[in-house]
């Protein structure tokens, strides 16, 4: 992926990814440190990204960096509280109303569907993989299945889910 695709990349799903941060961390300003931070990792690692896929990777690397955030020790000993957390900063910043808070959850809830929804061996993999944001080697392991089953399982499941989503009308799949 060349800059400006990436640039592109970035400008397309901006919102996207501010929204997955936000709703796991429920702090504006914090959402917009892990979007950037999302972005960082995503240029650093934009030639593991698969061709087409970059809606699912981006939200999967915001909600792995927003949970990771949820997870620091640093985050259990200091809890911000200047009032402006809830879900009117999200609106007051100028970032988006709810409209933006509703397309998302919505687009969520169809892919979290389509996700469950899937026949095993995928269902299991998919499920861990996109829904618990575990990785390869933490779901072979798991599931007592060497790492390239499961790459090949999520592979499988990608391409299954693609088409559910493009037959229930949203064309921007996984």
């Amino acid at each position: 992926m060349d800059q400006r695709e990436f640039t592109q990349m970035v400008q397309q799903y901006q919102r996207l990814v501010y929204t997955v941060c936000y709703q796991l961390v429920q702090d504006a300003q914090l959402a917009e440190d892990l979007a950037q931070e999302t972005f960082l990792s995503a240029y650093m690692h934009r030639d593991d990204c698969p061709p087409g896929a970059y809606k699912p990777w981006l939200a999967r690397i915001a909600a792995n960096k927003a949970k990771d955030h949820l997870k620091s020790a640093y985050r259990r000993r200091v809890q911000p509280d200047d009032g402006e957390t809830g879900p009117m900063a999200f609106m007051a910043d100028g970032s988006g109303g709810p409209e933006d808070i509703v397309l998302a959850r919505d687009e969520a809830g169809r892919a979290r569907r389509a996700i469950e929804d899937l026949r095993e061996p995928y269902g299991q993999v998919a499920r861990r993989y996109f829904l618990q944001g575990q990785t390869v080697e933490e779901i072979a392991r798991a599931l007592e299945r060497p790492p390239k089953t499961v790459h090949t399982q999520l592979y499988r499941a990608r391409q299954m889910l693609q088409k559910t989503l493009r037959e229930r009308g949203d064309h921007d799949g996984l």
